[in-house]
């Protein structure tokens, strides 16, 4: 599977969410007619990949690095965009592609941070309490963590894992996708026991070869009843044929929606409703620069919001009405106003 996130990075590598109905244009009537305002926030990161957005409006963004050496980087953003280092030394690798791994996306739950390292399969912990902007870096090697990788190997009986995105689910338990394996894995929060909570299975693939196509798992959310989980679509990455499964307590998973293109991530709007990323249009050879869009998607329709994105990997909702997005080749984080 590695192959395949390969392939996604390496190939060039929430808005306010409603019911696609009048409700919709209730909510956010600014929509109609002025589209959002979108403007660059933040550049000069390395590889960003995971957005968190604090109670204050603050973010915390996981770099994966150079690939050259151990780069990788947990970094703190103020209000005004700037930028502090606050742990440095994660493992950071390139595939022969040019692809970059290392840290993927981060929670915040409790004031800890939970990273995930997909290298490494690690899932790390870093309490925030008393960080203050300008503190002096820690090292990754001194951080907490927890050795999740090796258990989805054992458990699900595959020689590859990357585990990538996580969510907060019922009983503060963690729901982490695993975009290697196709698996949600649940970790208690008392125990932190792991145990397998869904598979995600594959699509049918119109253009014949293959008959099906990968589903990866690259973003998770909770809606308070039920798991909301988008995928990137394999190779030859069919157009329009990336699903949004949902999968309700009992790990039974079945389509939310369907009709996207080579999802990254996704957020809840106010009302629920997800808000999703595509990565770009496929030409059969490459990716296009600036295809990327962002999507409001419900159980009946998507409804686009921005376009001309340059391949969007990860979004985060700050407020009501703010959104971040990282475009992780250009090193950049946009900041989306409705």
């Amino acid at each position: 599977m590695r192959s395949k996130i390969t392939l996604l990075f390496s190939s060039l590598l929430l808005l306010m969410g409603t019911t696609g109905c009048q409700e919709f244009f209730d909510i956010v009537e600014d929509l109609k007619p002025m589209p959002p305002k979108s403007r660059i926030f933040v550049t000069g990161l390395t590889a960003p990949l995971g957005l968190e957005s604090d109670a204050t409006g603050q973010l915390w963004v996981t770099e994966a690095g150079t690939g050259t050496e151990n780069d990788g980087e947990l970094a703190f953003i103020n209000q005004q965009g700037v930028v502090y280092p606050v742990v440095q030394g994660f493992t950071s690798l390139a595939s022969p592609e040019g692809a970059i791994f290392g840290l993927n996306h981060l929670l915040l739950k409790d004031n800890v941070l939970y990273m995930l390292h997909g290298v490494e399969g690690r899932l790390y912990k870093l309490d925030i309490s008393d960080y203050k902007p300008g503190n002096k870096p820690r090292q990754a090697a001194e951080l907490e963590y927890e050795d999740v990788g090796s258990w989805v190997k054992k458990h699900l009986k595959t020689d590859e894992t990357d585990i990538f995105n996580l969510t907060v689910g019922p009983e503060g338990d963690l729901f982490i996708a695993d975009a290697a394996a196709n698996a949600i894995i649940r970790r208690d929060s008392k125990t932190k026991k792991l145990s397998v909570f869904a598979t995600i299975p594959p699509i049918d693939n119109p253009e014949g070869e293959p008959a099906q196509v990968e589903a990866v798992p690259t973003g998770i959310t909770f809606d308070g009843e039920k798991f909301l989980v988008c995928t990137f679509t394999g190779y030859p990455y069919p157009a329009k044929q990336a699903v949004i499964y949902q999968i309700d307590l009992a790990g039974n998973t079945s389509v939310y929606q369907s009709g996207l293109s080579i999802l990254t991530d996704m957020e809840l709007g106010v009302d629920q409703k997800p808000v999703v990323l595509e990565y770009g249009t496929w030409t059969g050879e490459t990716f296009v620069p600036h295809s990327g869009r962002m999507v409001l998607s419900t159980s009946g329709k998507n409804i686009p919001l921005l376009n001309n994105l340059n391949f969007p990997n990860s979004i985060e909702k700050s407020g009501p009405k703010t959104f971040y997005i990282a475009e992780t080749f250009d090193g950049t984080i946009e900041k989306v106003n409705f």
